[in-house]
């Protein structure tokens, strides 16, 4: 939640003047304590991400989904140097499952195993 800009401004005039901490101004307005922390240094919200976005080339993704149909989605993130949401997300809009769909060895088999009746 975005508290606005004289809210904050309140908040950091009471902490002046009564030079409270900041867990006692937390407590009495009822915000986190890094909140309180982050407007002492900037009093104005970020309007963009401290780091840049990572393109992730989507072609290469399912290339990759082809080539490697076992890796775990943390494999993927490590090859291509994002993380494991944005190889989900990617997923996700090219409609590839991140399911493994290797059949099991019993699946696989087309024997049926016949019990020996049991005599008494």
């Amino acid at each position: 939640m975005t508290y606005s800009i004289d809210f904050r401004k309140k908040v950091l005039a009471i902490k002046t003047q009564e030079n409270l901490t900041l867990l006692a101004v937390s407590k009495r307005f009822g915000v986190g304590q890094a909140s309180v922390a982050r407007w002492s240094k900037e009093i104005e919200p970020q309007r963009t991400r401290n780091k840049p976005t990572t393109k992730l080339n989507w072609e290469a993704l399912a290339q990759d989904v082809e080539e490697h149909p076992d890796s775990y989605p943390y494999e993927r993130a490590a090859r291509f140097g994002v993380s494991q949401q944005g190889i989900a997300y990617a997923l996700k809009q090219l409609n590839l499952s991140r399911k493994k769909n290797v059949p099991t060895s019993q699946s696989q088999s087309t024997s049926t195993t016949a019990f020996p009746n049991s005599v008494s």
